[in-house]
């Protein structure tokens, strides 16, 4: 692995979402609590019993690493003259070939199973649950439709004016929900915020962050963030929680958008350290299968969740309080079967992470023009309503958006198309 892999690959950037993906696998598996009463099953979050665990989160909330990363390593490729529609549709090729086997368990197996031998207080909750990760799915594929924009990025002054016009609009956002003139108009924080990493990850690409000037803007930033909590409207937790009365997450809120700036400078702070820890073979090697599997993990360690905890259930196990006799060895016996449950999964399934699926794996027309920014809309709507999935669930509506995915995803295979003599080649 380590032999097959060019000395002048960054490979910072690949611990630095495999890292990021474990504390998220890590973080579901933790604070995850369920309640069953006569209402049915309700879902919790241990943060909400704890203003420690609610602080932790700061560092912990390690989302901006993945649009950090991803931006960073995409960067070249969109930069290298490519049409934009044509550029953006190969990524959606990579980024839902999992998505597409992940969707058909839930739709002809796991949803059937769950309708038949669940009652619906319970089942509901539960495929909420399936496709809720599927956000990051739309949020990154909006991120990736603005990323040859970010990429015309040559210089520190035009980056710090990308990132502190991105903060402001958030902001701007942020006063119109919390006025109440515009909660619907918050949500494309979804865009603002996440385009903060992705524009400091283009800037990492380049080279125009420098490591002394790093340190000092993300203590700054820290300043302010802490700032925005002690003074200003905005909750402790980085991560969504009952009882909030402004979400730092759901939509994205300024101080998230802050936490962003300060999370991707200390990574760049650390790039050289991380660079040369991957080289080691056994460490690079890891790191390599972990980032062949990404999509893999991020996905299906939620229905390892959602099976280790119905087998707690079925044995009169439920962790639902911190407070309950026994928590901690109820948490750390559903940990250990969850983990490995997750490997097992991740290793039985890895192969469907490169297994083309015919016609969708299809070559593209790289010429192809017009019709290359036709198939950018088209991508474009599919990640909106991949965002919109995984706020409703597998409901009618939910339903419906994933019709809507589809349909968009297949104008725009459509659409960039290869012609026959090229996809014979």
């Amino acid at each position: 692995m380590a032999e097959i892999t060019p000395d002048t690959r960054d490979r910072s950037i690949d611990v630095l979402r495999l890292g990021s993906l474990l504390v998220v696998v890590l973080g579901h598996g933790v604070m995850l609590l369920v309640h069953f009463d006569e209402v049915g099953l309700r879902l919790e979050n241990l943060l909400g019993y704890t203003s420690v665990l609610q602080g932790a989160t700061w560092a912990l909330q390690v989302l901006p690493l993945f649009f950090f990363a991803g931006a960073a390593a995409s960067a070249r490729g969109c930069a290298g003259g490519t049409a934009w529609g044509t550029w953006l549709f190969r990524r959606a090729q990579r980024l839902y070939r999992p998505v597409f086997y992940y969707l058909g368990f839930w739709i002809l197996i796991g949803t059937p199973l769950i309708w038949l031998f669940i009652p619906p207080e319970i089942s509901h909750p539960v495929m909420a649950l399936s496709v809720q990760l599927l956000w990051f799915i739309g949020a990154y594929l909006a991120v990736l439709a603005c990323l040859p924009l970010l990429a015309r990025i040559e210089d520190a002054r035009q980056l710090w004016l990308t990132v502190g016009g991105l903060y402001a609009l958030t902001g701007l956002m942020d006063v119109m929900r919390i006025s109440g003139f515009g909660s619907i108009v918050g949500f494309s924080n979804f865009l603002w915020v996440w385009l903060i990493p992705a524009a400091l990850g283009v800037g990492y690409w380049r080279g125009v962050i420098r490591r002394d000037s790093a340190v000092t803007g993300a203590l700054a930033m820290l300043v302010v963030d802490i700032g925005l909590v002690y003074w200003g409207p905005y909750e402790l937790s980085l991560i969504g929680i009952e009882g909030q009365k402004i979400s730092n997450m759901v939509p994205p809120s300024l101080l998230l958008a802050g936490h962003c700036v300060v999370l991707c400078l200390l990574a760049v702070a650390v790039a050289p350290w991380l660079d040369r820890w991957a080289r080691r073979a056994r460490v690079w090697w890891f790191v390599a299968i972990g980032n062949g599997g990404a999509m893999t993990l991020y996905l299906w360690h939620i229905p390892a969740l959602v099976v280790v905890f119905g087998v707690s259930h079925a044995l009169g196990h439920d962790r639902s309080t911190p407070e309950q006799d026994g928590f901690i060895a109820l948490l750390l016996i559903q940990m250990i079967a969850f983990l490995a449950l997750t490997a097992v999964l991740f290793r039985l399934l890895l192969p469907l992470e490169t297994l083309p699926i015919p016609w969708w794996d299809s070559e593209v027309d790289p010429t192809a023009g017009r019709r290359s920014v036709a198939a950018g809309i088209a991508v474009a709507v599919a990640a909106i309503a991949t965002l919109l999935v995984a706020r409703d669930g597998l409901t009618y509506f939910g339903v419906a958006m994933i019709c809507l995915m589809l349909i968009s995803l297949a104008v725009a295979r459509d659409l960039v198309r290869a012609p026959r003599s090229v996809a014979g080649v």
